[in-house]
């Protein structure tokens, strides 16, 4: 199964290096794969409606504007995934990570959710719709090149 390029989607958490952490361990074991993201500039994903498209007024309107923009993006590139990665961080809430989760799900899409032990809890239902739970990018790693290679 090596010999096929896999497409991965990196979903979540914008506040860490952990993309870079699995596109390098990805990239040291030679894993067949093209990492896709979210736009992970935190401002110009807030700003990016009204940037495109005018000024809102009112800010329920304005991050309307931008969630919509940034779903055109989001969606059409875990439709376009073979797996998806959904971290969820330990500062911030991520309200997107979580319906990113839902979107792949539905799609039947396979998933591997990252997150620490303290939200074992509160994902419990994310979690049940994952194939893996990861705790930490290695993890990540080594789950998406067992699943690619079939080699520990």
């Amino acid at each position: 199964m090596a010999e096929q390029n896999w497409t991965v989607y990196l979903s979540g958490e914008i506040h860490s290096d952990w993309r870079e952490v699995i596109r390098d361990g990805c990239k040291d074991r030679n894993l067949p794969v093209e990492l896709l993201t979210p736009v992970t500039d935190h401002e110009a994903s807030d700003d990016c409606g009204t940037d495109i498209l005018g000024p809102e007024s009112n800010p329920f309107w304005k991050d309307h504007k931008g969630a919509r923009l940034n779903a055109i993006r989001t969606r059409t590139l875990i439709e376009k995934s073979d797996i998806v990665v959904v971290k969820f961080g330990e500062k911030y809430k991520q309200w997107n990570a979580a319906f990113d989760a839902g979107f792949a799900a539905a799609l039947g899409k396979p998933m591997i959710v990252m997150h620490g032990e303290e939200h074992t809890h509160a994902l419990k239902e994310v979690d049940a719709a994952a194939l893996a739970v990861a705790e930490t990018p290695d993890q990540v790693i080594r789950v998406l090149g067992y699943a690619i290679n079939g080699t520990l």
